[in-house]
């Protein structure tokens, strides 16, 4: 009985170990969809920004660090967006905010399913770590009594 208890708290601690691997690793899928979603976010504030420009409008625009740089915008509808691999097209504002907005909605998904997925991780290393815990007790009880 001694062995198969043994066992079972082996077989627990490495599958503990791997869940919470796993958990971080989700974890960090989350943080990285997290910072898209700014980004995107903020690149939809811009482009809300930018319809209400007029023509030869004079932007700020950043160029990182707090520092900006003035600019005219020359034509408020077209709107240059990336679209993967470093391939950029032109398009107009409304198609622009669109992109934007259907990549906002995709990685919503994605996060919710992430989080979903790092719940039921954490849900089970709970109950391995209660599993666990019980079998250190009980372990323990027996070998007291053996003591004896």
């Amino acid at each position: 009985m001694e062995n198969k208890s043994e066992e079972e708290l082996r077989r627990l601690g490495v599958e503990m170990r791997f869940l919470e691997q796993t958990a971080e690793a989700i974890q960090s899928r989350i943080n990285m969809v997290n910072a898209v979603i700014t980004d995107l976010t903020y690149a939809s504030m811009a482009l809300d920004g930018i319809e209400k420009e007029k023509e030869n409008s004079e932007l700020l625009v950043p160029i990182g660090g707090s520092s900006y740089v003035k600019a005219r915008l020359e034509n408020p509808d077209k709107i240059i967006v990336g679209i993967g691999a470093g391939v950029s097209l032109e398009k107009t504002l409304q198609e622009a905010k669109e992109i934007v907005k259907n990549r906002l909605d995709d990685l919503e998904k994605t996060r919710l399913s992430l989080q979903q997925q790092f719940t039921q991780v954490a849900e089970r290393i709970g109950e391995d770590r209660e599993k666990f815990d019980t079998l250190v007790s009980a372990l323990r009880k027996e070998k007291k009594s053996k003591d004896v």
